[in-house]
Formats: structure tokens, C-alpha cells, sequence
């Protein structure tokens, strides 16, 4: 697995992540507290988290499989 493949894995990661945490705040703050307040800390440090994450995790594992065969 190369740096650009890495990159777009990270990429793509952090999208998703971003906008998923960023409907699921927005919904929490509206349904339980009234406000559609968006957490954009959370946000992004969780897209960060698990952008980072999520494809060194999926590297690895590809490398274990391609030693066993």
C-alpha cells in the first residue's frame, strides 16, 4: 500500500466521518436540548481520529495477508 493510497483512504475517512458526526450533533442538539447547534470540535476531531485510524488499521491488515499468502 503506497502514500497516495493512503491518502485518498484518509480522505474518503474523513468525509464521511465529518458528516456523519456533524448530522448526528446537529440532530442530538435539536432532538434533546431544542438548539441545532453543531458540535465542530467534535467533528472534526473525531474525523481526524479515525481518518487516521481507519486506514492505517485496514493496512495492516492487508499486510498480514499478503505474508500469508
Amino acid at each position: 500500500m503506497n502514500i497516495q493510497s493512503l491518502f485518498i483512504d484518509f480522505v474518503s475517512t474523513f468525509l464521511i466521518v465529518f458528516v456523519v458526526t456533524l448530522i448526528v450533533t446537529y440532530l442530538w442538539g435539536l432532538i434533546f436540548h431544542a438548539t441545532g447547534a453543531v458540535d465542530w470540535e467534535t467533528s472534526f476531531r473525531m474525523a481526524i481520529i479515525f481518518g487516521i485510524l481507519f486506514p492505517w488499521i485496514d493496512a495492516r491488515v492487508r499486510k498480514e495477508q499478503e505474508k500469508k499468502g
